[in-house]
């Protein structure tokens, strides 16, 4: 039985051997260890804090790249809306430039080939006119060879005047 029974020398030896550990580990052991835990806990909600901060900074800084993105896009659509526009633009003036510059090279044409037109018929009207006097110069000198056919002719065609 005596196992387990203490003796009273023990259990107060093993008391005072608990309390002075117990002492000894407060005075040095436990304020270092809460220490420790204290500052362990103040890190880790800064560490915390930090990254909470951290997320919202991220949230914050999507939403405005999200927000650049879609001014970006915005403003590049806005640019090919225009390019496009000035694209058409040149496209409809260098179109009508060229129907104009086509209509004037036509108008030119037509006129130079009135003007050759008009120079070749007066050329062809000389010609003719030439020739016409020519043979109506050989036709009369051999029919005025005889001055009785000059004077028939001449009262035939007096008679043909009326005043």
């Amino acid at each position: 039985m005596d196992l387990v029974m203490p003796d009273w020398g023990l259990v107060v030896w093993t008391s005072v051997t608990f309390l002075f550990l117990l002492i000894l580990l407060r005075a040095f052991a436990w304020k270092p260890i809460m220490a420790a835990i204290g500052e362990r806990e103040r890190s880790i909600e800064d560490a915390l804090l930090k990254a909470e901060a951290a997320k919202e900074e991220m949230s914050r800084l999507t939403n405005e790249n999200e927000s650049l993105i879609k001014q970006a896009r915005a403003e590049r659509d806005l640019i090919l809306s225009e390019a496009r526009k000035a694209k058409d633009q040149i496209v409809t003036d260098a179109k009508e430039a060229a129907h104009k510059e086509g209509a004037r090279m036509i108008e030119l044409a037509r006129v130079e080939i009135n003007n050759q037109k008009a120079i070749a018929l007066a050329d062809v009207k000389n010609q003719v006119a030439t020739l016409s006097l020519e043979i109506a110069e050989k036709i009369l000198r051999k029919q005025f060879e005889d001055q009785q056919q000059q004077d028939e002719l001449v009262s035939q065609l007096l008679k043909e005047v009326k005043l």
